[in-house]
This record gives C-alpha cells, sequence and structure tokens, in this order.
C-alpha cells in the first residue's frame, strides 16, 4: 500500500470508540535518596503532566494520524472529566461524556523517577445504571454514522451493555474491534477482531508449548467464538493474526522497547482507521505494527504522528 492510499484511507475512516475513559497523570523528578522512614525512593517532583488514557487514547492515536473518531463513554462530574474534556477539545476530538454524579473519574497517576515508572496510583468506581443507559441510547444513534466500532474494554464497568452492543453494530455490518479484558471472550462472540496480548490470551486459553500449539489454541478460539480475526500483539515477538485457517506474522519494528504504556490503544487504533478506511486486513495489521514500534520508543501513553507513521508529505 502507497503512502498516499494510507493516507486517503485514514483520512476516509470514520470510527466509534466506546468504552473505559481515564486520564492518565504523571509525576516526574529526580531520585537522589532512600526514605528514612520506609526502603523506598524519595522522588523530588520537579513537572506534572497529564494525558488521555483507556479509550480516549484509543481516540487521540487516530486523530492524530489525520482521522476524525467520535468518543462516547461515561465519567463523573468532577475536576477529573474536566480536565479529560479539555484535552479531547485541544486535540480535536469529537466526544459525548455522560456524566455520571455518583462515579469518580478514572484517573491513573504514575510517578516517574529517572526516566523509570517507580509506582502508579489507581483511583476509579463503577458508573450506574442510568449513566450506562444514557449511553447504550447514545451509541445506538451515533453507530449509522460510522464504518467501524471499537471497543476499548478496560474492565472499569463501562461495557456492561457490550453484547448489545456488538448486536446492534453486527446488525448494521459495521466493523468491529475489541480490546478484551478477563478470562470471559464469549461476549465478544462474533466481532470482526480482539486484540488480546500474550498474557491476556493465556488467561483464556492456557499455556501454549510451541507456536503451533498456540495456532491451535488460537484458531480454535476464533472457530468456537466465530470471531473474524484474532490479533495476539507479542512485545519483542512483534504481532500475530489468527483466522479461522490462517497465520500471519509481523516482526516488530521497534528499534527501542521504553515504555509499552499505552502500546495495545496504539494498535487497535490505527488496525480500526485502516479497516474504515477500506484496507485489508493484512494491511491494517502491518500499519499498526510499524506504528507500535514506533509509540513504544516514548515514555507514557502516547500518539504515533503522521510523519512517523508515513513518513515526510
Amino acid at each position: 500500500m502507497t503512502q498516499a492510499n494510507a493516507i486517503d484511507a485514514v483520512r476516509a475512516a470514520r470510527v466509534l470508540v466506546v468504552g473505559d475513559v481515564m486520564l492518565d497523570r504523571y509525576w516526574f523528578g529526580d531520585v537522589e535518596r532512600i526514605s528514612p522512614e520506609a526502603p523506598v525512593p524519595v522522588v523530588k517532583v520537579a513537572r506534572t503532566e497529564e494525558r488521555l488514557g483507556g479509550a480516549a487514547n484509543v481516540a487521540w492515536n487516530m486523530a492524530a494520524v489525520g482521522a476524525k473518531p467520535v468518543l462516547l463513554s461515561v465519567v463523573g462530574d468532577d475536576a477529573a472529566a474536566g480536565s479529560l474534556q479539555k484535552h479531547l477539545d485541544v486535540h480535536g476530538i469529537q466526544a459525548q461524556l455522560y456524566r455520571d454524579p455518583d462515579l469518580s473519574t478514572t484517573i491513573k497517576m504514575r510517578v516517574i523517577g529517572r526516566q523509570q515508572q517507580l509506582i502508579r496510583i489507581d483511583f476509579e468506581s463503577e458508573p450506574g445504571h442510568e449513566a450506562l443507559a444514557a449511553k447504550l441510547a447514545g451509541y445506538e444513534s451515533m453507530l449509522p454514522e460510522c464504518d467501524a466500532v471499537v471497543m476499548s474494554d478496560y474492565g472499569k464497568g463501562g461495557l456492561k451493555h457490550i453484547e448489545r452492543m456488538i448486536d446492534l453494530a453486527k446488525a448494521q455490518g459495521k466493523t468491529i474491534l475489541v480490546d478484551p479484558k478477563g478470562d470471559d471472550y464469549a461476549r465478544y462472540a462474533g466481532v470482526s477482531l480482539i486484540t488480546p496480548n500474550r498474557s491476556e490470551l493465556r488467561e483464556v486459553v492456557g499455556r501454549w508449548k510451541d507456536e503451533d500449539d498456540l495456532t491451535r489454541r488460537a484458531q480454535q478460539l476464533c472457530k468456537s467464538l466465530q470471531l473474524g480475526g484474532l490479533l495476539v500483539t507479542r512485545s519483542e515477538e512483534g504481532m500475530t493474526l489468527y483466522r479461522e485457517a490462517e497465520r500471519q506474522h509481523v516482526a516488530t519494528v521497534a528499534r527501542e522497547v521504553y515504555d509499552v504504556s499505552g502500546a495495545g490503544d496504539t494498535v487497535i487504533a490505527i488496525l480500526a482507521v485502516m479497516l474504515a478506511g477500506g484496507q485489508t486486513m493484512t494491511q491494517a495489521v502491518e500499519w499498526a505494527n510499524k506504528a507500535a514500534g514506533i509509540v513504544v520508543g516514548k515514555l507514557g501513553t502516547a500518539a504515533v504522528l503522521p510523519e512517523e507513521l508515513f513518513g515526510p508529505a
């Protein structure tokens, strides 16, 4: 696929992103001593930063390469939700965020010392029935305007109606991609593609002895759940696409693995915009692999820029 074709595919993509959003906070500082209170490093914080996380990071990765995603999620009625909206506005991302006054917007706070993550602190709770019902109604109204749907499942409760969402999307012939969570993949039955990493897949199919055993297990999962495909992200080994009677492996193109935070978001984002733009699954996997190789060279959740992915205009 040529550079021009890829760029045209991205610009034509209409993708609805639905799932768990979060605000990623980073505290950066220097570590020069150990605490006298406990054997832990003392971080003298020099600067702080906020970034889009979860499904919002997926949408950011789409927007960063020129696509126009629409984000749908539930957040709290709090300062963190306001920060999320501000960052979405800065990146030009259209979003429908349903406010739940009883919900605390998910925050992941990471403390970084000497360019290494020392600790992550999570703040989270699950949305209530009314907010989820409103979100489902919004999803149904937005669905006709998109070519593909990404369901970003972080296990925070925002996708409790996922089976209904999948049925609605399938009825309209949409391409459906899921970033899965947990060990119950039956709730994702019938989707176009799911994108677990190695450890996530192991929770579902068990430990494999070798590549042949992995292929057999993955293809059996595709068959039993009637999946269009199963893309396993494998860190330094690249990624492998399994379909019921097919296997396609793409070796990693990462020059240096600095931080894998959010890499799965980048992968599913690029897959979705390429598929929504009319590219084949094989082409989409190749572009997603290239994007993953770029983003793991960055610290924290990050997005790939068009010049990095496609080269100079």
